[in-house]
């Protein structure tokens, strides 16, 4: 899987998207970590989900995506939701829509997947780019398509971009066929995501053939 890597120019809105909400399907590998030092005010300790998202055949859109969200605090007001700290998509109308539509800061990047199955057991590597210079990769096994399929929901916060457009909150809510997995993550150390390198690895996640509703 290949994308551009050069984001669309602004403003955005000259990018044509689908409108809200989009009902997508495809696969997510997340694995959630322990931060227990703080990077910025945007990434202080805390729980933190990294997830690669294979958007396929059936979405308004079908891209890969590479995401980092941190779980927010009840004392931040916005109860349980999570907020997206870092992003990166392989579809310039999905950069413009997450930025647009929800706040989400999304860039673009150049994605490799391959993914192999024997029995019931799934392979799956990952890795993302910013042109030549690494952002992060992994390597998942899973048995997710045993599993029941079962329902979910989240809510999201995302705070004002650069560009403006205020702040904003979104929900999404689906079902997939989930179950506990392996993964080896590992995060560039010049990258933007090396402030993850020191961070413990609590479980992994892998939610097959989801089908959700996002915005």
């Amino acid at each position: 899987m290949t994308g551009p890597s050069t984001p669309p120019e602004l403003p955005y809105e000259q990018v044509a998207y689908p409108p809200a909400p989009w009902p997508m399907v495809g696969s997510m590998w997340l694995s959630v970590f322990r931060l227990k030092q703080g990077v910025d005010a945007v990434r202080p300790a805390g729980i933190y989900g990294a997830a690669f998202v294979d958007y396929t055949e059936g979405s308004p859109l079908t891209y890969g995506e590479l995401l980092v969200a941190r779980l927010m605090g009840k004392d931040e007001g916005h109860g349980r939701a999570v907020t997206i700290t870092d992003i990166w998509v392989d579809s310039p109308a999905s950069v413009a829509g997450g930025r647009e539509l929800w706040a989400i800061p999304k860039g673009l990047c150049d994605f490799e997947l391959e993914s192999s199955r024997r029995g019931p057991l799934s392979s799956t590597e990952w890795s993302a780019s910013l042109g030549q210079a690494p952002i992060a990769s992994a390597s998942f096994t899973d048995v997710s398509r045993l599993a029941p399929r079962l329902p979910f929901k989240q809510a999201t916060y995302q705070p004002e971009l650069p560009e403006g457009g205020g702040e904003k909150a979104a929900g999404m809510k689906g079902s997939a066929k989930a179950l506990p997995g392996r993964a080896r993550w590992d995060f560039a150390p010049d990258g933007p995501l090396g402030y993850l390198r020191g961070a413990t690895q609590l479980t992994t996640l892998r939610l097959s053939d989801f089908r959700l509703s996002f915005g």
